[in-house]
């Protein structure tokens, strides 16, 4: 293909994962799908290699990429199959993180995959919103090994009936399976299509031009920065379960376009679920190295060929069953980030912005009481750090979250809360001649009882600043103006307001 035909074949595979997600938001029923768009899209080929993503969630996208193959070589595919899991052991990420593999083919031949991942705010733990202060995976909720959803056509509905009595609202959880279902449908549908108009073989070689296009830009890219090995160390606050000031490192070896990301002397795993699965800390790599790329790169195979990743068996980063990791997914991978960004840093200041918040600030509360049933999940947005040219901004999600806050008007129609604040926590942002963003105030009172979940980090130490500018404000989160723990399960009454202030962002250079 020439450079415009190229272009034209990316930008077709992209439209297919937008008209995905499209499908999925409106058919969905849960207010986590449909309005903060908690769900990711993508198109592998036939061997489980990423060719496109939508702009989604950024730990669902780079998980999917890392345990796509193992998941295709497992199975044997049919046309009209629909395999489901949520495992994060066997290739997902943590247990309301629900992924969705549907086959592809082509005049008998199987060319493709599509995939979606959906957050299911209740996946049939005993806490509400299925994010508990656990200490082993079966208290998260229910674990799916990789299995047949549909077989060739044919739902199991005896199988999905189980799954969705054990949630609190079975109906509402049907419909986001359902809605996972005709995502896949449209976008097997619209590769077919593709297929169908190129021909099988220019298909396959259009694929293969694209992997090797991303491959020459991520290259291009990781030679840019000055080679060498770059260390870095940042810390977790605590798991939950009395263990604080937990250890993370990282060294980067850059080298001839490639980059090796070596975790080696990071703690091992933790009683808490702060845990990762290897795909999540791969996710996180992957994000970090996918922002220094060009805009044009391609989110594909290839674009991830040139770096490696190494995290002993066993530790945080690469945690074995029965491993809690509810948090792993959404706090551990932030911190991931920063430090693969804080190790990049010290290679080329001017590029790398200071740390954003380093947290998704989750929150998950409701209710199983007879005839008021409620299931509410939110991650909530905090400062981005600052760089040398831009960043800085104030109460957005930032890094491996890509979510929208639920709108007030939908949380006080839908659950028994009310918002009495809801704006930008003044001060918070770190200090610098570009300072960094400032976090955010969600206060929330109980109009009825309810138990609730705090899963938060970056309570003990804020963000850091890059070239000499200041670390961003730590978070808090308060119940009734007293302090809690970064992480806490609560017994809520009416009339109780819950506070949380989320993290600044640090600042980028000496003021």
């Amino acid at each position: 293909m020439d450079p415009i035909e190229l272009s034209l074949f990316a930008s077709r595979l992209d439209a297919v994962c937008d008209e995905m997600g499209a499908v999925l938001r409106n058919a969905a029923f849960s207010t986590n799908i449909r309005d903060r768009l908690d769900y990711s899209c993508a198109v592998f080929d036939a061997a489980g290699g990423l060719c496109a993503q939508a702009a989604h969630i950024p730990v669902h996208l780079g998980s999917m990429a890392f345990a796509m193959t193992d998941l295709v070589a497992r199975e044997e595919w049919v046309p009209g199959d629909m395999v489901i899991l949520n495992d994060p052991f066997l290739g997902g990420t943590h247990l309301p993180d629900v992924t969705l593999i549907a086959p592809v083919f082509s005049g008998g031949e199987r060319v493709a995959f599509v995939v979606n991942r959906a957050h299911h705010a209740d996946i049939g733990a005993a806490a509400p919103g299925s994010m508990p202060v656990s200490r082993s995976l079966d208290e998260e909720g229910q674990v799916i090994a990789p299995r047949h959803l549909i077989r060739a056509g044919v739902l199991d509905e005896d199988w999905l009936g189980r799954l969705v009595a054990a949630t609190r609202r079975p109906g509402d959880a049907r419909g986001d399976f359902l809605a996972q279902v005709a995502a896949n449908r449209a976008g097997a549908q619209r590769v077919a299509e593709l297929v169908g108009r190129l021909g099988t073989s220019a298909f396959l070689t259009g694929l293969a031009e694209l992997n090797d296009y991303g491959e020459r830009l991520a290259r291009g890219a990781i030679a840019a920065l000055p080679p060498g090995v770059y260390r870095f160390v940042d810390w977790l606050d605590d798991d939950g379960q009395g263990t604080r000031d937990i250890r993370l490192q990282v060294a980067v070896t850059l080298a001839d376009g490639a980059a090796a990301v070596d975790f080696s002397g990071s703690a091992a795993q933790v009683a808490g679920n702060i845990n990762c699965p290897l795909a999540v800390t791969a996710a996180a790599v992957f994000y970090a190295f996918r922002c220094l790329m060009p805009p044009q790169t391609p989110a594909c195979a290839g674009a991830l060929r040139p770096i490696r990743l190494a995290a002993p068996p066993g530790c945080l980063l690469n945690a074995g069953r029965p491993a809690a990791v509810a948090a792993g997914n959404v706090e551990t991978s932030s911190r991931v980030v920063d430090l693969v960004l804080g190790a990049l840093a010290q290679a080329d200041p001017q590029r790398i912005p200071a740390a954003s918040q380093g947290t998704m600030n989750n929150l998950a509360m409701g209710s199983a009481a007879p005839g008021a049933v409620w299931d509410y999940y939110e991650t909530l947005g905090g400062g981005m750090g600052a760089g040398a040219t831009g960043g800085g901004w104030s109460g957005v999600q930032t890094h491996m979250t890509n979510t929208l806050n639920t709108p007030i008007e939908v949380l006080e129609t839908r659950f028994p809360l009310r918002v009495c604040r809801y704006g930008l926590r003044p001060g918070s942002g770190g200090a610098g001649r570009r300072p960094g963003g400032e976090g955010l105030v969600r206060e929330l009172e109980l109009l009825a009882p309810a138990r609730a979940t705090l899963l938060t980090e970056r309570r003990h130490r804020g963000p850091w600043g890059v070239a000499g500018g200041g670390p961003g404000q730590p978070g808090r989160n308060l119940l009734n103006g007293e302090p809690l723990p970064a992480k806490v399960a609560l017994e809520l009454a009416p009339g109780d307001r819950l506070r949380i202030e989320t993290p600044g962002g640090g600042g980028w250079g000496e003021t």
